[in-house]
């Protein structure tokens, strides 16, 4: 069995790893191996800031999320002002410029055309048709 050793810590920093080491751990010595092992494993100092935290970044997503949303609406917005007044009314010309449409034939009022009517007999006398003795 490894012997104790006492390190000698302000009371209120003592506390602080206390409530830590019993949350995480099963004794204060697995706490701080875990602690020594995990700084020199991942070659970084404790004094190392390292840069925003999970609540931090949360909240700062949330912000850049709600920016993000107001820009995507602002940019729908002048998409959709583009399409009225810009792609839609210059699609319609040139569909307007490339549809054909066939030139009705009208005569020319100099241009007399003989149009041979045929002649149907409109009304026929009407014929005895009872026996005549």
């Amino acid at each position: 069995m490894d012997s104790f050793i006492t390190i000698r810590f302000k009371r209120k920093t003592a506390k602080r790893f206390q409530e830590f080491s019993r949350t995480h751990f099963k004794s204060h010595t697995d706490a701080m191996a875990t602690m020594l092992a995990f700084f020199f494993y991942n070659e970084i100092s404790p004094k190392e800031n390292f840069g925003p935290t999970g609540r931090t970044i949360a909240v700062s997503l949330n912000t850049v999320e709600t920016n993000l949303l107001k820009r995507l609406n602002a940019i729908i917005a002048i998409q959709r002002d583009i399409e009225k007044t810009q792609t839609k009314p210059a699609l319609a010309m040139l569909e307007s410029l490339f549809q054909t449409e066939e030139p009705k034939d009208k005569t020319l009022i100099l241009e007399k055309k003989f149009i041979e009517e045929k002649k149907t007999v409109r009304f026929e006398e009407k014929r005895n048709t009872t026996n005549e003795l």
